[in-house]
């Protein structure tokens, strides 16, 4: 991983205050157990308590993942030293959202105990939990178009479904590789059955505004580290739905 530091913490002094002591000591025991033991149970104390507990700010802030993506490096704390405290629950509005980190924990060691993508850190902005394993959105391996004679409802998709910030996040990112003026849209697909209705984010992006099949996929791939991992996505035409994109 490459490094690069963009931490400056000089006007949030009051803001990263310590954590949940007892999530903490919980954690800290977890980082205990070897790899090869860490089962389902494991996964679920930890992801219970992870976002509570007090964390160190290690001393390289951020590195650059071997996916491209920035991650923000925390630590175990450390026993019997003064360190600088950080607490992910209390930090994602005002500091990971805005600057568009993921978090990774204890890069220091062989195999990180845990990486967490933009995307796992809003849906836990937003649900209170870093996984959702069931919701409205279409399933991955279902329909990634939009079938002709198919029936849909057109919106834009809320603050609780794609706060300000990813927005952000994703326009920028978008931008830099040259998908200009991003669109979206919302749609819910068979709303008139409420069993079967789902919904998907759609992008006015499709394969001939880049200059090989693999860029646009590489492109919409990329999208999926912003969004929460249940959220699923398309690219479309812009004009193939009428007054149904806006402004990213």
């Amino acid at each position: 991983m490459s490094t690069i530091h963009l931490f400056d913490d000089s006007n949030n002094a009051n803001d990263n205050r310590l954590g949940d002591l007892e999530k903490t000591i919980i954690i800290n025991n977890l980082m205990e157990v070897p790899f090869a033991e860490r089962d389902e149970l494991w996964r679920d104390t930890f992801l219970n308590n992870i976002a509570e507990c007090t964390l160190k700010l290690a001393e390289t802030e951020v590195v650059i993942g071997p996916d491209g993506f920035p991650y923000f490096q925390l630590e175990s704390v450390p026993k019997d030293q003064n360190f600088q405290a950080f607490v992910i629950k209390n930090r994602l509005k005002d500091f990971v959202l805005p600057k568009g980190f993921g978090i990774a924990i204890n890069t220091q060691n062989e195999n990180p105990d845990w990486i967490f993508t933009y995307g796992d850190l809003v849906n836990y902005f937003l649900n209170e939990e870093f996984y959702t394993d069931e919701s409205i959105f279409s399933q991955k391996n279902e329909q990634t178009t939009i079938g002709k004679d198919e029936e849909i409802l057109v919106g834009q998709p809320s603050e609780t479904i794609l706060p300000y910030h990813v927005r952000t996040q994703l326009r920028e990112f978008l931008d830099y590789y040259g998908v200009k003026n991003a669109k979206i849209m919302l749609i819910a697909r068979n709303y008139k059955d409420e069993e079967k209705a789902s919904q998907d984010l759609v992008f006015n992006i499709v394969a001939n505004q880049f200059r090989t099949e693999k860029e646009f996929t590489n492109i919409m791939e990329a999208i999926g580290w912003f969004l929460p991992r249940h959220y699923s996505y398309i690219g479309l035409d812009e004009f193939a739905v009428e007054n149904g994109f806006m402004p990213l």
